[in-house]
């Protein structure tokens, strides 16, 4: 297990774009596990992009709890509804706001083997793949708060 230190909101590495990945090789696979250690270390992360360990490359991964999804070059091609949702981020501790996302996505990517798949998110998933393809773009939760919550 090889985990990376998690990027806090003062770090600009959080609001550069993020470069695609020309292949999905063992080294992007590396990242992708590394990735996947790093957020079920925190023992409450249900995503993490590169990004936020550091790397600036289009790579998330995901585990809303259905087991880990990992997801390379990813693009929202098809968005549907409007849902009000709470969010927090791993490199933010300690700040809960609402946002405004989409009900339902469905996103374009490859997974860890190069393989083009497509993935539909509702709710739940659909949120959390918005959060993560945003910080691929350099967006943090915090750029789309409506409203900030008390702890």
């Amino acid at each position: 297990m090889a985990l990376r230190n998690i990027r806090t909101v003062e770090d600009e590495v959080l609001r550069k774009k993020c470069r695609p990945v020309e292949e999905v090789n063992d080294k992007i696979r590396e990242l992708l596990k590394d990735m996947a250690d790093t957020m079920y270390n925190t023992g409450y992360g249900a995503g993490l992009a590169a990004p936020q360990v550091g790397i600036l490359k289009r790579a998330i991964v995901i585990d809303m709890g259905d087991g880990l999804i990992n997801l390379v070059n990813p693009e929202i091609i098809e968005q549907k509804g409007s849902q009000k949702v709470i969010e927090g981020c791993l490199s933010i501790p300690g700040k809960w706001g609402k946002v405004i996302r989409p009900a339902e996505v469905k996103v374009k990517a490859l997974n860890e083997k190069g393989e083009e798949v497509i993935i539909t998110g509702k709710k739940e998933m659909a949120k959390c793949l918005c959060h993560e393809i945003d910080h691929l773009d350099g967006i943090l939760f915090t750029d789309k708060v409506v409203e900030y919550i008390e702890e």
